[in-house]
């Protein structure tokens, strides 16, 4: 028997679910909104005629349980290089309103056998190929072809539907190259082809969004700082950053050694890409410039390029025996007859000693101004292509600010400075290499992203004339089995088809940048999952130390223009002064020099009592071999809180816990050269 009592509960109880359900509706949104996101990675058309995806399944979206991106990153791909090098080095576009017919189509001079494709018998030793793209792609493009389109869109996406979440979209050309190169159809100025390169990204893009119906709505998304990346890539779709690699940035090259260009245009070049949207670069590549001298190539291109760096330069490549563990790639002496022919009559390329494998150029002052002026902007630093004495002077840099913004995305910086990177905050990539190759290299240096809790990234490098993963065999005892799940397990992926061809990554290797995913699966099978889990957690890893680097304010140094005394100082000079005090002025063209013997110091007084975690000291060439940083709050008694026997010059940084102290006193024991200790600037910092 219902009562009127139980009656007027079941009621209460009736409305208190219903409110319950009101509100849960709310929260979770109406069901038709979600049944209208259904296929939203698809889109309402495509060009035609267009090139398969061959993935099925939706894009993840979201984070991981703690609030991590999820997703591969390629930190050096080069979409849009076919507008650099005068315009027909890469022949074909990644993208057209016409569809996959008019984008892929090979360069006219290389009709109708490939005879008059040059630069293919530079690179390839034959340049000889079927020219025609769609439908059939007999020869191209392909894992050896370094001249032919590899980033048409559709195939980036692929990638992206197959897991990949950052992608580095490098500006790229080089203006000898251009000049040398017999087929263009535009000028050779560097920054005009990064300015066209940039805009034709952003073109991309919207050409993208036209797709899937208007502004924003595409999975190709431009990002310019590392939270709108963690937006996009939680939206399921891919994050694309501007990045620049050329050997002229700012038009600062050298001519016998005199720079052309001074900090005015450093200035004025990094606010114009930094408006752009760029937020890494390389300083210098392939050619020694303004900024800094190149790591080497090796074998017949290093001596192609050499040439090429007497053309652009007037000098070549000079080496020095390396001062440390670290070394240059070895230039060898193999003769590259093509490229030498350039040279002027009676110039030759000189031959190199093999124990001097170091380039005499590092990071100059206008580099050193280059590298701050990026840092005040939060844009990310590339040392790869950097000689090592220039990384290594970066690196110092870097250190002595704690910026994390430094990256190595291919492969090109010297394995020694892999743990300085990763303590700084930095992040690695590798070149896109054969599965066994790279899954053992990334093996190398397992302990270190463990140790520091990093992922891993990968460099595909493609339309950058590096040449790809081949095949390992379609007789290959442990193959791509097609189709596979994508490493989140959301995904199928199936052979890839454009045309009439369909790529199996077992017999064609990685023809294009659709076949990432099969590259990863074939990782998988020959390095093991670790390698891939490190892979994926790639997107991660490289947003942390992007923001890491937006959040960077540089300290305050506590050491300027304080009172400084010496136990001595040089006075030989009577116009130039070496007084203590010149390594507190906060010029690096001055300098604190002490008499010529070990037991000598310099002292500085804060004025007041303050905390000190920081000490860099910026050496002349006459450095500290063994020295200590002492501390005092009185000026008398003293307490040592950092001490080296190591000492090598350069810039030095000292960290130790947070002490307070008034008065900061550099104790040298041991000199490194015959003369004295020799300091630019000191630094003292409370952070």
């Amino acid at each position: 028997m219902i009562t009127v009592q139980s009656l007027r509960h079941r009621l209460r109880s009736l409305a208190v679910v219903s409110l319950l359900l009101t509100v849960m509706a709310l929260v979770l949104g109406p069901m038709p909104s979600s049944a209208a996101e259904t296929g939203w990675w698809n889109p309402a058309a495509r060009p035609a005629p267009d090139s398969q995806i061959n993935v099925t399944g939706e894009p993840f979206k979201g984070t991981d349980a703690q609030g991590r991106v999820r997703g591969f990153a390629d930190v050096h791909d080069h979409i849009m290089s076919n507008e650099g090098f005068g315009g027909r080095l890469i022949c074909g576009k990644p993208f057209s309103e016409q569809g996959v017919a008019d984008a892929l189509k090979d360069c006219p001079e290389h009709y109708p056998d490939g005879t008059l494709a040059v630069f293919d018998f530079i690179t390839k030793g034959d340049g000889k190929h079927d020219p025609d793209g769609w439908p059939t792609f007999k020869d191209w493009p392909a894992h050896d072809s370094l001249t032919h389109q590899q980033n048409y869109y559709a195939w980036i996406e692929r990638a992206w539907r197959g897991g990949q979440r950052v992608l580095v979209n490098d500006l790229v050309t080089n203006g000898v190259i251009c000049s040398v190169y017999f087929f263009k159809d535009r000028g050779c100025d560097e920054m005009t082809a990064i300015r066209l390169e940039a805009q034709k990204s952003y073109d991309m893009q919207a050409f993208i969004d036209k797709m899937y119906g208007g502004p924003g709505k595409g999975w190709f998304r431009i990002v310019t700082d590392s939270a709108q990346a963690r937006e996009v890539i939680e939206q399921g779709k891919l994050a694309v950053v501007l990045g620049v690699e050329t050997s002229e940035p700012f038009g600062c090259k050298q001519v016998l050694d005199v720079a052309q260009c001074g900090k005015e245009d450093i200035d004025r070049g990094l606010d114009e890409l930094h408006k752009l949207g760029v937020r890494s670069m390389f300083l210098c590549h392939k050619f020694d410039n303004a900024l800094c001298g190149v790591r080497y190539d090796s074998g017949a291109l290093g001596t192609a390029i050499n040439a090429g760096q007497f053309l652009s330069t007037g000098t070549f490549w000079k080496t020095e025996t390396c001062r440390g563990p670290q070394h240059d790639n070895p230039i060898g002496n193999a003769a590259a007859p093509q490229a030498e022919k350039l040279l002027p009559a009676g110039v030759s390329v000189p031959t190199y000693a093999s124990d001097a494998q170091c380039n005499t150029r590092g990071l100059t002052d206008l580099g050193e101004y280059a590298v701050r002026g990026m840092m005040k902007r939060g844009m990310m630093l590339e040392l790869d292509h950097m000689s090592v004495k220039a990384a290594g002077r970066a690196l110092d840099i870097l250190e002595s600010e704690s910026y994390p913004g430094v990256i190595s995305s291919h492969s090109w910086m010297d394995m020694g400075w892999t743990e300085r990177l990763y303590k700084l905050g930095g992040f690695a990539g590798q070149y896109m290499s054969g599965s066994e190759a790279f899954s053992a290299e990334a093996r190398r240096t397992d302990a270190l992203r463990e140790k520091y809790g990093v992922g891993y990234g990968y460099g595909t490098d493609m339309n950058g004339v590096g040449g790809w993963p081949g095949p390992r065999g379609g007789d290959t005892p442990n193959p791509v089995k097609y189709p596979f799940r994508s490493t989140d397990g959301g995904s199928v992926i199936d052979k890839q088809t454009t045309g009439e061809r369909t790529w199996d990554f077992n017999t064609t290797g990685a023809a294009h940048y659709g076949m990432v995913p099969d590259w990863i699966e074939d990782i998988r099978i020959v390095g093991g999952q670790k390698v891939v889990d490190d892979l994926f957690a790639g997107a991660e890893s490289y947003l942390r130390t992007w923001g890491n680097s937006e959040k960077y304010k540089s300290g305050e140094n506590l050491a300027s223009g304080a009172a400084a005394s010496a136990s001595s100082s040089e006075w030989w000079n009577p116009f130039v002064s070496f007084a203590p005090g010149r390594a507190v002025d906060g010029d690096t063209g001055t300098r604190w020099a002490s008499e010529w013997n070990n037991d000598q110091w310099l002292r500085i007084d804060l004025g007041s009592t303050k905390p000190v975690k920081r000490v860099t000291l910026d050496w002349e060439a006459a450095y500290a071999k063994s020295y200590r940083v002492e501390l005092s709050e009185d000026g008398t008694n003293w307490k040592t809180v950092w001490s080296t026997a190591a000492g090598d010059g350069g810039l030095d940084t000292a960290r130790f816990a947070g002490t307070r102290a008034r008065y900061v006193r550099i104790q040298g024991l041991e000199r490194g050269t015959e003369w004295g200790y020799s300091l630019r600037e000191a630094g003292v910092y409370s952070d």
